[in-house]
């Protein structure tokens, strides 16, 4: 069943684009290698993107059916297992060119004590914000009159997708999609 969001008693902010109100939001700094450069993590092979930082953040938040007039508590902080499919947009590409022209990028690095160099950069972030209409896999459960959506206690079969060439695995925590497209523009930087 598709649900729309609605904040919890702790709201979310993105990190970089700082948007208010969300319930998810991750932050990650992917570098270019290419001949010769810097990795950007143990196992980044040359010619290829590898991720040099990563941030996810997720809240306990509620969703409403505006058909049923059914709201659920969704139990997704607080140290719960959570598997966000949420699709991430590219924020900030920076070449060595063009590094300066940001000095957002440029004061986001220095708060996480990353060094710009001359390296090839691309800042994609993702979330899920009050009013996103997602979807929830998980437990329900009933707790003092209250309808709660908690992590099951076991792995959950994905099943197959042979559309999308994907074979079955499992899958840990709640599952959470969001079914809206995040039509962020590129900063051009």
């Amino acid at each position: 069943m598709i649900q729309v969001v609605t904040c919890g008693s702790i709201p979310l902010e993105s990190p970089f684009q700082k948007v208010p109100r969300c319930v998810y939001v991750s932050t990650e700094l992917f570098e270019y290698r290419g001949l010769g450069g810097k990795t950007a993590n143990p196992k980044h092979h040359f010619f290829s993107w590898g991720c040099r930082n990563s941030e996810k953040y997720v809240a306990d938040f509620y969703i409403s059916d505006f058909h049923s007039g059914l709201r659920a508590l969704v139990k997704a902080g607080y140290g719960a297992k959570v598997a966000p499919f949420v699709e991430s947009t590219t924020v900030v590409d920076v070449t060595k060119n063009n590094k300066d022209l940001s000095p957002n990028f440029l004061s986001w690095l220095s708060d996480r004590s990353l060094s710009s160099d001359d390296r090839v950069m691309r800042l994609k972030e993702g979330y899920i914000k009050e009013g996103s209409t997602v979807s929830v896999m998980g437990v329900v459960r009933r707790h003092d009159n209250v309808l709660m959506i908690v992590s099951p206690p076991e792995p959950i079969s994905t099943g197959c997708r042979w559309a999308r060439c994907l074979l079955p695995t499992y899958v840990e925590g709640l599952i959470l999609t969001c079914d809206e497209n995040q039509n962020v523009d590129v900063i051009p930087v």
